[in-house]
């Protein structure tokens, strides 16, 4: 049984100096990790043929699959901070383009599909453990309601791959409304092409800014677009005690998706200052860290875009200038939304913003677990008992006045009903996150050829706000042996 795939391959169609034209190298012996079957429908593939022989073939990259065109795309970035001229994708092909039952558009893209010209020597695969961390916590990602990337299957190779001690190898196909980064700008522009910057920013314009088309200055609203959805997409990564761990601009999509998920981490004990990535020595990436470079990303896609945003170098300066001052505000505004909504507040006050900083400095004194806070906050809005219980769980005076002042806030609004209220919280404030122990747990199964943890928890991710009764062992805490506190590339 052949899947088939509806492809339009317009990044294909672009000139040769965009991506480098590069088929898949099959593997060994490729065997069905996982169909993602949900997204494999919403892209108009049968699931059962993905899953069949024939479709575990494509998903390796073992075939390819009719109209496909498969390109290794081309980018440059600053790689903490210090600029690299050209990246490009070293371990990854994409497939092509899908125009999906909901009318949007996709990238297919094999990842550990093997060496393309932009392998700077690397061997262009990818071990079993990332591809299940990716295929975890960007499916996860997606039930929170975060804009991800997403994984439409992943596949066993039948080979090793060779990192520190040799590791079995996988593929994983990642989906996503596009591949285009900062570091595509970046690319472009170290080089000094401005045809094409131009080329390149009207592909993204169509596929991100459709509505910009009669717009007088396109380029210029298509970089506000990206402004504001970078600003929205960190403010719900921080409602969420996630850490991306890796920042770099080639990791930082223009379509306000989540892009790699390498040394990323779910908070378990809040701190501002937390860092899991095993590279990121100076807390470049740290979890409070996230706006301030989220920022300056922004500012480099900015500065490559200059050439295109204005007749002169005074006017595109001021016109990226203006785009950039938009995302403080727009930054504040979504995490004020994001905050209120945590707190259980149906209407904006002023000091809303100190109040939910007051309970993350209480939080960060106690090493209070993220998560399992705001939960037990949703059940104190409707049960006593559970506020006495968080009273006792900090054992501080500091949260003791806070939630008097939390309890003072919520009288302020018209009047709600208590289960109402304690229901829109547990909406918004998740049981299940893909805990760093948990994660870990199920690669560890995997690589001996036990994948069901891996399925398990794959379930249970994907009702994140749902209680799961039977499953509640997916939402405690890591005892003080199980804490993870570093994470890894996995390249």
């Amino acid at each position: 049984m052949t899947p088939s795939f509806s492809f339009d391959n317009r990044y294909a169609r672009l000139p040769e100096r965009f991506h480098a034209r590069r088929a898949p190298t099959p593997v060994e012996s490729p065997g069905l990790i996982k169909v993602n079957r949900g997204l494999a429908e919403l892209l108009g593939i049968d699931p059962d043929a993905l899953a069949s022989p024939e479709g575990v073939a494509v998903l390796a990259g073992n075939r390819v699959p009719e109209g496909s065109e498969p390109i290794a795309l081309a980018y440059a970035g600053h790689q903490f901070g210090h600029f690299v001229p050209q990246l490009g994708d070293g371990r990854a092909i994409l497939m092509g383009e899908i125009v999906a039952r909901d009318g949007r558009r996709y990238d297919l893209q094999w990842k550990g599909s093997g060496r393309t010209p932009f392998s700077r020597g690397g061997d262009g695969r990818a071990a079993l453990g990332p591809v299940l961390r990716e295929y975890l916590v960007c499916e996860a990602m997606h039930a929170l309601g975060v804009p991800t990337t997403r994984t439409l299957g992943a596949v066993t190779t039948g080979d090793y791959v060779m990192r520190e001690a040799p590791l079995p190898g996988a593929v994983l196909v990642r989906v996503a409304s596009s591949h285009l980064r900062v570091g595509t700008f970046q690319f472009f522009a170290a080089r000094g092409d401005v045809d094409g910057l131009r080329l390149l920013a009207e592909h993204a314009r169509s596929l991100h800014e459709p509505e910009a088309f009669d717009s007088e200055h396109p380029f210029r609203a298509l970089l506000d677009g990206v402004v504001k959805r970078q600003a929205e997409l960190v403010a719900r990564w921080l409602g969420l005690g996630f850490i991306h761990g890796v920042m770099n601009t080639d990791n930082c999509a223009i379509s306000g998706e989540t892009l790699d998920y390498g040394p990323c981490a779910f908070m378990d004990a809040f701190h501002p200052a937390k860092v899991f990535s095993s590279i990121d020595r100076q807390g470049r990436y740290a979890f409070s860290q996230q706006p301030r470079i989220a920022g300056w990303n922004l500012a480099r896609l900015a500065e490559a875009m200059l050439p295109i945003l204005a007749d002169s170098e005074s006017a595109a300066v001021e016109a990226a200038q203006t785009s950039l001052d938009r995302f403080g505000g727009a930054f504040d505004d979504a995490y004020a939304v994001v905050a209120r909504r945590k707190l259980g507040l149906f209407e904006a006050r002023a000091g809303d913003a100190e109040l939910y900083g007051a309970l993350l400095a209480c939080m960060a004194d106690a090493g209070a677990d993220f998560t399992l806070t705001f939960r037990s906050l949703a059940r104190a809005a409707e049960d006593d008992a559970t506020l006495a219980e968080l009273r006792a769980t900090f054992g501080s005076p500091a949260v003791t006045e806070w939630l008097e002042r939390w309890r003072l806030r919520l009288a302020d609004e018209r009047p709600i009903p208590a289960a109402e209220r304690a229901a829109a919280m547990r909406a918004v404030n998740p049981a299940y996150i893909p805990r760093n122990h948990q994660v870990e747990l199920a690669i560890r199964a995997a690589m001996s050829g036990d994948l069901e943890p891996f399925h398990e928890l794959v379930d249970v991710l994907a009702r994140p706000y749902d209680e799961q009764p039977g499953k509640e062992r997916f939402a405690l805490a890591p005892r003080p042996e199980e804490r993870v506190t570093q994470t890894f590339c996995g390249t």
